[in-house]
């Protein structure tokens, strides 16, 4: 038998567009850019790192591992002049209760969605959560 006959058997080659999705982690840590550790994002709310890792748990804050043995961190974005951004701490409690992770939280968060426009975090920041609260509760009850 040739190798064309074994590869026709085999079935087509996978190319690296057909591969396997990259970490998920890696491709919020693109999405996001600037992330904290505890430390930081305690030093900016003014808080203990007690209460930051509390709020995470809590899911009044989110956080993840942006590479490997990076750690978990929070995307800077979700602090703003010395608070958490309004409306993300009762974001993050609609979609954990909708059976959301922080992953895919911060990832919707954080993607740019033209029909917005832009990413529901940055319409956060600039006081426009109406729109992003109304796409979220929709997500969590589906």
């Amino acid at each position: 038998m040739s190798d064309d006959d074994l590869r026709a058997q085999a079935g087509p080659e996978t190319t690296a567009d057909q591969a396997a999705p990259a970490d998920p982690a890696a491709h919020l840590d693109a999405l996001v850019g600037e992330w904290w550790d505890w430390k930081r994002t305690a030093e900016a709310l003014g808080v203990t790192v007690s209460k930051v890792r509390t709020w995470i748990r809590e899911h009044q804050l989110a956080a993840a591992v942006p590479r490997p043995k990076a750690g978990q961190q929070v995307p800077a974005a979700l602090v703003m002049d010395g608070e958490i951004v309004k409306g993300v701490s009762g974001l993050l409690t609609l979609l954990h209760d909708g059976h959301y992770d922080d992953l895919e939280i911060l990832t919707w968060l954080f993607t740019d969605d033209e029909t917005l426009p832009g990413r529901p975090i940055d319409a956060l920041r600039e006081n426009r959560g109406s729109e992003v609260k109304r796409r979220a509760q929709a997500m969590a009850l589906s």
